[in-house]
């Protein structure tokens, strides 16, 4: 018995990697770039860097290209013109990485069918990404919309 547990410890330790490959940290590299420059800063052309030709977020309801993703980050950038994203957490597992993050900003401006509130809001939401050769080839991304919306005033908040 006491052989079959060692065996078992000494197989999970083989098969569990202990670090992170050399790619899945390059890609971690490259999503904390993209979200620091691209999306937090509005540093627009650096997409052609960071992102594949042939990318697409898929959303909810319909996929979506670069270029109706990059015009969706501006009409963010509009409606909060001092929005910071800040990447909170980065898992990288093969061609994948995931982030957490965290966007504080105020809603000054018109975007993204949302008028201008000046107010502050704060919300957390989770993409994923898949990259492939250092580029964003595919997004899936969550973010607390229902909150962002209650804290501008535009809904109702829970009580």
């Amino acid at each position: 018995m006491r052989i079959i547990r060692t065996v078992s410890v000494w197989s999970l330790l083989i098969t569990t990697p202990l670090f992170a490959s050399p790619l899945q940290e390059q890609n971690k590299v490259i999503a904390k770039r993209a979200f620091e420059e691209l999306l937090s800063q509005g540093r627009y052309e650096l997409a052609e860097q960071l992102y594949s030709k042939d990318f697409v977020n898929h959303g909810i309801h319909r996929d979506v290209g670069l270029e109706e993703d990059q015009g969706a980050l501006k009409g963010w950038h509009q409606a909060f013109p001092d929005v910071v994203i800040v990447p909170e957490k980065l898992i990288a597992e093969g061609d994948l990485v995931t982030i957490y993050w965290i966007a504080r900003g105020t809603n000054t401006g018109t975007g993204n069918g949302l008028p201008a509130t000046g107010k502050k809001a704060e919300l957390a939401g989770i993409t994923i990404w898949r990259i492939v050769d250092n580029k964003i080839k595919e997004e899936w991304s969550a973010f607390d919309q229902l909150s962002m919306m209650q804290q501008l005033g535009l809904l109702p908040a829970n009580k």
